[in-house]
């Protein structure tokens, strides 16, 4: 199934498209906007905050009614939302219609994960996940570089009209995929709610979906954070600052290469571990070390990114395999988990720190520690995946 393959990507691609092509024109539009940077990363804020809350909405509603028909709604108010920001006079309305575009976007990804549950069994199911992570790596090196493109040949306003474009090609492809789930016929509010309670009082599903999202705080924090470090303190210019960040996003594309490449000698758990581990070193030694440099920021932020690449695909697969239905609302719910977290990486780093490359370092050891010690202490409880 090819074709569904290459529309799982298109479709769990847009967050980092979402976020890291507008990241070059941050600092400009301060300039523009005349608002320190916490108030122009509201912009990123609001975007993640309707996000993740409209993921709850169309995980159980998928789960009704079919991916389909969410989905379209969902891409379509993306699409409206993405030409407003392209018109956008004022950060107020920016943040508005950031609101407005992430409640929309949220429909790509819940469903493009639930999807996977749909179409792919066991193994297969994880080495895909694997190969969406290795191909969806590019957007967060590509999304910077087209953005700082798009600032030297035209404006910021371009970007969002890319966007729009990226949401119209998914929409156009979706109407004419066939259905993957054909629903449950029938179900009120109550019914749409019980998937979420079930999945609250599932431990083994909610410990894991904590304990890897806490790898959000700082991957999202760098999000946020990385145009300022390397434009206003290290002092590169937006497109020097897109091939650091395309650098950094490297790590994420090269750790689920190899895991496809050890995944045959090694099971998924130990890879998962070794994950986790990589994320907790990246954070010591980016705590560590003096950041007198943008290479003080770049190297072991690509080791956190490395593992964070590593851990996520047998994690994510992990955590679906503890569900027996509910496919569309557990897959929401991870994906909310870890956003919401991001969220918080997001606001934390925007505040007026001293050293923000410090602070990056610790969130990183943080969740390291917290995701490394939750897996020693609670493998046992979960069946070996397959290999």
């Amino acid at each position: 199934m090819p074709h569904f393959f290459v529309l799982l990507v298109l479709l769990a691609a847009f967050p980092p498209l979402s976020t890291d092509m507008y990241l070059p024109a941050i600092p400009a539009l301060q300039r523009i906007w005349g608002c320190p940077l916490l108030v122009v990363n509201l912009t990123l804020i609001g975007f993640f905050s309707a996000y993740c809350l409209f993921l709850l909405v169309y995980g159980p509603l998928s789960d009704r009614f079919g991916r389909r028909r969410p989905l379209l709604v969902g891409l379509a108010v993306y699409i409206v939302a993405s030409l407003g920001c392209a018109a956008a006079g004022s950060v107020y309305w920016m943040i508005g219609l950031r609101l407005l575009q992430g409640a929309g976007g949220a429909a790509a990804s819940a469903l493009s994960l639930a999807m996977t549950k749909d179409l792919y069994d066991g193994l297969q199911r994880v080495r895909i996940m694997a190969h969406l992570a290795v191909v969806i790596a590019l957007a967060p090196m590509l999304a910077p570089l087209i953005g700082g493109a798009v600032m030297v040949w035209f404006n910021w306003r371009w970007i969002f009209v890319l966007l729009a474009g990226w949401g119209l090609v998914c929409f156009i492809w979706v109407c004419r995929m066939p259905e993957t789930f054909a629903g449950t016929a029938a179900g009120g509010k109550a019914v749409l709610l019980d998937g979420y309670r079930r999945l609250l009082q599932n431990f083994r599903f909610i410990g894991l979906a904590l304990a890897t999202s806490s790898f959000a705080l700082p991957a999202f924090a760098f999000i946020a954070g990385s145009s300022d470090i390397y434009i206003n303190r290290f002092g590169l210019t937006p497109q020097q600052f897109s091939g650091f960040f395309a650098f950094n996003a490297a790590g994420l594309m090269i750790g689920p290469l190899v895991f496809n490449r050890l995944s045959d000698n090694f099971s998924p758990e130990a890879l998962m571990a070794a994950g986790f581990g990589c994320v907790l070193g990246g954070g010591v030694w980016m705590a560590a070390a003096p950041a007198t440099g943008p290479w003080h920021l770049a190297l072991p932020n690509w080791v956190i990114a490395f593992g964070l690449g590593l851990c996520r695909p047998p994690a994510n697969n992990l955590a679906l395999e503890q569900v027996d239905q509910d496919a569309g609302a557990a897959s929401a719910l991870l994906i909310f988990i870890f956003m919401l977290i991001g969220a918080g990486g997001m606001g934390l780093i925007s505040m007026n720190w001293h050293d923000k490359v410090k602070v990056l370092g610790w969130m990183a050891v943080a969740a390291g520690t917290i995701s490394l010690g939750f897996w020693l202490s609670f493998k046992n409880r979960f069946a070996p995946l397959p290999h």
